[in-house]
């Protein structure tokens, strides 16, 4: 069981110790998806939601969930962030929202839960935005794109290479 970085040589769950392990500069980048009507993605468009400005609240949402990712995921490290941005875009053809999250750190250990975080809660913002006028919304599709730095070097999914 020791081989499973999260748990001790007994199975019991800890914390990974990094401190030897030096500080390296690390970016993550994740994505998720929110299906919406037309109607609901028009609103998004022409701004008549009942519940406020689209864009900007799924934005701070996720910005905000990255910040407190150690509070949230019981074996993550706290970061010090340098960077979190959030891009969100209205795909009326497709019929959803993508939302991408990047996560910027300099730090002894990944930034990846912080890129899934922001993009998770920025979609379930979306989501309490959207529910009034779309009952049928669905989540999907929620995974890290890319990340770079660290012991492991750069990683990306397989179709973004």
């Amino acid at each position: 069981m020791s081989d499973l970085s999260h748990l001790d040589a007994e199975g019991r769950v800890r914390m990974v110790d990094v401190s030897e392990k030096e500080p390296t500069g690390r970016i993550a980048i994740a994505e998720g998806f929110l299906h919406a009507s037309p109607r609901a993605l028009l609103k998004i468009v022409d701004g008549t939601l009942p519940k406020g400005d689209f864009r900007p609240t799924v934005q701070l949402a996720g910005i905000a969930a990255a910040k407190r990712t150690a509070e949230l995921i019981p074996l993550c490290h706290p970061l010090p962030l340098h960077h979190v941005e959030i891009d969100v875009e209205t795909d009326a053809d497709a019929g959803r929202v993508r939302v991408v999250a990047s996560a910027t750190v300099t730090a002894r250990t990944g930034v990846e839960m912080e890129a899934l975080t922001a993009v998770s809660v920025a979609l379930l913002t979306a989501y309490d935005l959207l529910k009034a006028v779309d009952r049928s919304l669905r989540i999907d599709g929620i995974r890290l794109l890319e990340k770079r730095g660290g012991r492991s070097g750069t990683w990306k999914a397989d179709d973004r290479k």
